[in-house]
């Protein structure tokens, strides 16, 4: 079978990530550029492979003075670092349309193997012809292991920011050849 790249359709995706906030509550945040590709040979999705681009300054977490900090050195030091770069390595099959896509990822400079907990949603056909496939992914990683170790002891106990971040994608991908006005 020969071998198709996807792109993914950067208006109908999103890349989001929630961490804890004075332990009490949780911060919702997401990137707004980004770029990637999903290879597939056929429909054996234990064959493909796939790499995603973020752009660090892009994060969003709503609140200016927030995402400016965290854009900071503090912790994504986005002048030095401005990209957060996914390169699978694996995908294994799990059940049904549910895979572990394994692969590294790295954040300021820092790579460590990630697992994505990935469900195939399915392929369809927009009301213009484009064909497209759509994923979910899951997974969550410890902020530290990357090099954004920033905190603050609070007084009744605990740090201001939590250590885990749980990462969330809705992807949907058109083929490669796509134009990227008719993505849309």
């Amino acid at each position: 079978m020969p071998l198709q790249t996807w792109q993914l359709d950067t208006t109908h995706t999103t890349v989001g990530f929630t961490v804890r906030h004075m332990v009490v509550a949780k911060v919702h945040g997401r990137f707004t550029r980004f770029e990637g590709k999903v290879t597939l040979q056929g429909d054996d999705f234990t064959k493909a492979s796939v790499e995603v681009k973020l752009e660090a300054a892009s994060l969003d977490t709503g609140v200016e003075a927030r995402d400016n900090h965290l854009r900071s050195p503090d912790f994504f030091d986005v002048a030095a670092f401005p990209k957060l770069i996914f390169r699978s390595k694996r995908v294994e099959a799990v059940k049904g349309d549910h895979y572990r896509v394994v692969g590294d990822l790295t954040v300021r400079d820092q790579t460590h193997e990630v697992v994505l907990d990935a469900e195939l949603l399915g392929r369809a056909k927009d009301p213009f012809g484009t064909e497209r496939i759509a994923f979910q992914a899951t997974t969550h990683l410890d902020r530290k292991q990357f090099g954004l170790t920033w905190n603050q002891a609070m007084e009744a106990g605990g740090v201001l920011v939590g250590e885990r971040v749980d990462i969330s994608l809705d992807v949907q991908a058109v083929p490669a050849t796509v134009p990227a006005d008719k993505a849309a």
